[in-house]
């Protein structure tokens, strides 16, 4: 016997599954076909249709894209099947970034296990992958960084700081690439330095510094009055517009950093110098240390290479009291763990390192298998080539090794996340000019593709300590120093990372406030110089940076649905939704979730689709279509708010390559459904749709998440309702409460 079947998006539905959903699917008709007695109740959404209100414009094989980031080492093989790459690419975007978690864990890539070492004889020192083509590469490991002095950044929690581990031996030196030997300038330009954070405020007046060589021969200790210097927070806006939760952010200019009293020391001789800051105590709780000028002696590792001379390195630092009798009583916890040594940051680090220092913590996929497995959809790729952990000719080799398979690829990324390792931009200015110069001389044709600088999940613009001149601005201050040096046409494009909310405090309000943050995180590019001409990129994007349950719960349709149109109506360029590969069920804040957009179990198999992996259909199936050229983006009023003024119904509307409109519309009203008639104004007169329009609603009555423990899941799960309406000037398309909504027709009445 037949099973009635009705045609869902992307799939099909029994009989059972049917019923449950049918009376909202007979609502979505009713209201449509039986439009004239309602039309004055509904609310006009009015496009801006005219020819020169083109606000941007776009093509989804170029603009709609997803990422791959590190995985765990046993789940690289289940991930790359043929069958869980269709069910990834199902998902409909185009073109895929990789992302690179190195940076962010103070490794160093050896994105290919073959190549050579500048001590190959004890298999240790700066690593240069090989770029000879032998057998294909699946599996590329990070490597530690023995040399490191932060205890912690912006991303990772493991490993520890050598400046404050209790180790005699060891010891923290900074990036070679960073001296005059490298920059061609003088090393007072790049001042390198380290930062004692004692956790809490102390009495001070002392400081013991164990040089390494090379030592610094002139430098200054500062103690820092304001704000957390390293990680500071500003409270977000809640509905009203008023202070709410704090929200980390890249801000590191709420203070000054003030030179004690006896801080200054020139011609420094190394050894153990123990220095007498202050005649009186000063309570403070982060001291630094600012080195100007190299002694260029060689250190422990020998004088064969430049590299072992230049910079600065120390043992050990303390940090305390020298009491009456001369007596140096130490604030400082001394331990081989980063949750119990005093926590130090640093300006750079030396990627020196051996053999032995392979990282056990995940697998960044190979790159033969990346372009290989099919989970590049056959477009180009963006890439990621380590920078502040690597070395310039390990990055041309990468490149020629890439550029001899043939693999096609969009744009490079110079790094991830310099904002979260404390760089200075000045100091990722000139190894950005150092390792494109690399590159471009074994790949001409990368010119036009090189860019950055990543920054971490931002809402605002990123800060940092003022220069000489004031200059707070991160990327103001990079993209000067490019200028300066009559390099920025080797930034082809600024990217950054979407994160806007806190795992934990997160709320449905925060949905009302998305506009306004990507306004504020793209603006703040052009405020700091960046010419309009120089496209800006989302290259990796998510609700948060950690886990929460609203990544599973149909609020992050909704988000993911406004947070694309708005980048766009911005005027972005790219647009990446992170991740692409299936994930399990974690325990986050406020409940538990999944990251993505597939839920599969500890088999590897495929179990269920969350509320991104919809929205993301309808983004690049529905209201955009890939492989079929460019859309054009236009500007949509709506007017619908509530009591305190947020705006309840958002809409973005573009033309298609086909000559059709398609709205996509985001009703972010938990409680309510709102009619809307659609009109289209511009060249010469009011256009509306007509004839068939296809009508695609997904939302609270196909979806709902329940994450109250272990065994979370979608019920109901069901997709998209789509319905065929016979359109006119006065035909009401009902919104659902909390759902995204595409409309998608011909249009009448506009002028040629």
């Amino acid at each position: 016997m037949a099973t009635s079947r009705r045609t869902f998006l992307g799939t099909t539905i029994g009989a059972a599954a049917l019923t449950a959903v049918r009376p909202l699917a007979d609502a979505v008709v009713s209201s449509a076909q039986n439009a004239t007695s309602s039309a004055t109740d509904a609310e006009v959404v009015r496009v801006h249709a005219a020819p020169d209100q083109v606000v941007n414009s776009f093509d989804p094989d170029e603009a709609f894209a997803t990422s791959m980031d590190i995985q765990s080492r046993e789940s690289i093989d289940k991930i790359y099947t043929p069958e869980n790459v269709r069910v990834c690419l199902s998902a409909g975007w185009g073109p895929i970034s990789y992302r690179l978690h190195t940076p962010e864990t103070i490794d160093y890539w050896h994105w290919n296990p073959k190549g050579r070492w500048s001590d190959e004889a004890n298999q240790r020192g700066y690593f240069v992958g090989s770029s000879e083509l032998a057998e294909p590469i699946r599996d590329s490991f990070g490597y530690s960084l023995p040399h490191r002095g932060c205890t912690h950044n912006g991303g990772t929690e493991r490993g520890y700081s050598r400046l404050t581990d209790g180790d005699p031996k060891t010891f923290w030196k900074s990036n070679p690439y960073l001296a005059k030997a490298f920059t061609r300038e003088d090393d007072s330009l790049h001042p390198q330095w380290i930062i004692v954070d004692l956790g809490e405020y102390y009495d001070v007046n002392a400081i013991r510094i164990d040089w390494c060589e090379p030592r610094a021969t002139e430098y200054e200790i500062q103690y820092w009055v304001g704000d957390d210097p390293m990680n500071w927070e500003e409270p977000a806006m809640d509905s009203t517009g008023q202070g709410g939760e704090y929200l980390p952010v890249a801000n590191q200019a709420m203070g000054n950093w003030v030179r004690f009293p006896n801080g200054v020391v020139h011609d420094g001789k190394g050894g153990r110098a123990t220095l007498k800051l202050a005649d009186k105590l000063i309570s403070t709780r982060w001291v630094r240390v600012v080195m100007t000028q190299s002694s260029n002696q060689p250190g422990p590792h020998g004088s064969d290479d430049i590299r072992h001379r230049v910079g600065y390195a120390i043992y050990e630092v303390y940090l305390g009291r020298l009491e009456a009798d001369s007596k140096f009583a130490d604030f400082v916890k001394h331990a081989p763990d980063g949750r119990k040594q005093t926590a130090t940051y640093c300006s750079s680090t030396d990627p020196w390192h051996t053999a032995e220092d392979l990282s056990p913590y995940g697998d960044q996929t190979g790159w033969d298998i990346f372009f290989t497995s099919g989970i590049t959809n056959g477009l180009p790729a963006l890439i990621t080539v380590p920078l502040i952990y690597s070395v310039p000719e390990d990055a041309a080799a990468m490149v020629d090794y890439l550029k001899k398979r043939g693999y096609p690829i969009s744009w490079v990324e110079m790094d991830e996340e310099a904002d979260g390792q404390y760089y200075m931009p000045e100091d990722y200015a000139t190894l950005y000019i150092q390792f494109a110069d690399a590159m471009l001389k074994v790949d001409p044709t990368l010119k036009g593709k090189l860019g950055g600088p990543v920054f971490q999940g931002i809402n605002q613009d990123v800060s940092v300590w003022p220069d000489a001149r004031g200059n707070k601005s991160w990327f103001g201050r990079f993209y000067d120093y490019l200028k300066s040096h009559n390099r920025e046409k080797d930034l082809s494009f600024a990217s950054f990372e979407i994160y806007p909310y806190e795992a934990c405090t997160m709320r449905w309000d925060d949905l009302y406030r998305n506009r306004e943050l990507t306004h504020k995180t793209l603006q703040a590019f052009r405020d700091d110089g960046l010419p309009a001409s120089i496209p800006l990129m989302n290259t990796e994007s998510n609700l948060s940076g950690s886990l929460s349950v609203y990544m599973s719960d149909v609020f992050s349709a909704l988000w993911l649905a406004d947070n694309v149109g708005s980048f766009f109506a911005e005027g972005g360029a790219l647009y990446v939704h992170s991740p692409i590969e299936p994930s399990g069920i974690e325990r986050g804040c406020q409940g538990w979730s999944i990251w993505g957009n597939v839920l599969w179990d500890r088999d590897a198999k495929i179990i269920g689709y969350t509320a991104f992996y919809y929205a993301s259909q309808m983004i690049n199936n529905e209201w955009a279509t890939h492989r079929s050229g460019t859309h054009h983006l236009y500007t949509v009023d709506v007017g619908i708010e509530d009591a305190a003024g947020n705006a309840l119904v958002t809409s973005y509307a573009v033309r298609r390559p086909d000559g059709k409109w398609a709205l996509l519309l985001i009703n972010k009203d938990r409680d309510h459904t709102h009619p809307v008639r659609i009109a289209f104004d511009g060249g010469g007169g009011t256009g509306h749709f007509a004839g068939k329009v296809r009508m695609i609603t997904y939302g609270s009555e196909q979806y709902v998440w329940h994450g109250s423990d272990a065994s979370a899941r979608a019920d109901p799960n069901l997709p998209p309702i789509i319905t065929s309406v016979d359109a006119s000037e006065q035909t009401v398309f009902t919104l659902p409460k909390a759902s995204v909504t595409v409309l998608r027709g011909e249009v009448q009445g506009l002028a040629a």
